[in-house]
């Protein structure tokens, strides 16, 4: 592997793993709680009213949500970290 290819990896997994908390909030998933009119809202709205009233216990809005409030957990840190390093590696193929 080239030194280059080895910061565009690293570089993108930091940059994934700073940008995921304020993908999050800026979506609308907060740690006060999905805020009102935001795309956060909408996706449990829709999740709800497909469920019969409520959002269902592990599903994408609730994993989100809770991302939002407590943060990334270790694996999902760890996954975000692969997905940005994986997109690092990518841009190499395109130079």
């Amino acid at each position: 592997m080239f030194p280059l290819t080895a910061v565009t990896m690293v570089a993108g997994a930091v940059g994934a793993v700073v940008a995921a908390p304020v993908a999050l909030w800026a979506a609308g998933f907060t740690s006060a709680g999905i805020a009102a009119g935001s795309t956060a809202a909408k996706m449990m709205s829709s999740a709800a009213v497909a469920n019969g009233g409520g959002v269902a216990a592990g599903s994408v809005v609730a994993a989100l949500q809770s991302a939002g409030a407590a943060g990334l957990s270790g694996a999902a840190t760890a996954a975000v970290a692969g997905g940005g390093a994986a997109v690092g590696w990518l841009t190499r193929l395109f130079r």
